[in-house]
């Protein structure tokens, strides 16, 4: 299984970037998929993820009206559109996938997904 994240780089704030993570090696559709945010010394930060199916989504609240995740099944790849970017926001970012059947109730567990990618970093200036 292969999780290849990719999109980052440094922006102004204010500015907005897509992030895309190609999935490979696993039936895209029977995963529900997240991303998360880490900077040094703190652990993994849940910011978004979206079910496997219907395509309902779950949003930190920091991130809450200016991060939308979204997929596209065709090329099993989840997007993360991040508008109005904060240097608060900066980190590296991390795809996920998530077999967990109580998906609703831990989308923002790292403990909930079985892949993880390798991660893009996002930095934004002020």
């Amino acid at each position: 299984v292969q999780l290849q994240a990719s999109g980052g780089g440094l922006v102004q704030a204010g500015a907005s970037l897509r992030l895309s993570c190609a999935a490979s090696g696993l039936t895209f559709s029977g995963y529900h998929m997240g991303w998360f945010r880490q900077t040094p010394g703190k652990g993994r930060e849940f910011v978004a993820g979206i079910r496997k199916n219907h395509s309902i989504t779950y949003y930190a609240d920091v991130v809450k009206g200016r991060f939308t995740i979204s997929k596209d099944s065709a090329r099993n790849t989840v997007y993360l559109q991040m508008n109005s970017l904060e240097p608060e926001d900066t980190a590296v970012y991390y795809c996920a996938a998530s077999r967990r059947v109580s998906y609703s109730q831990s989308y923002d567990d790292t403990n909930a997904y079985n892949y993880w990618g390798q991660g893009t970093l996002v930095t934004v200036s002020s």
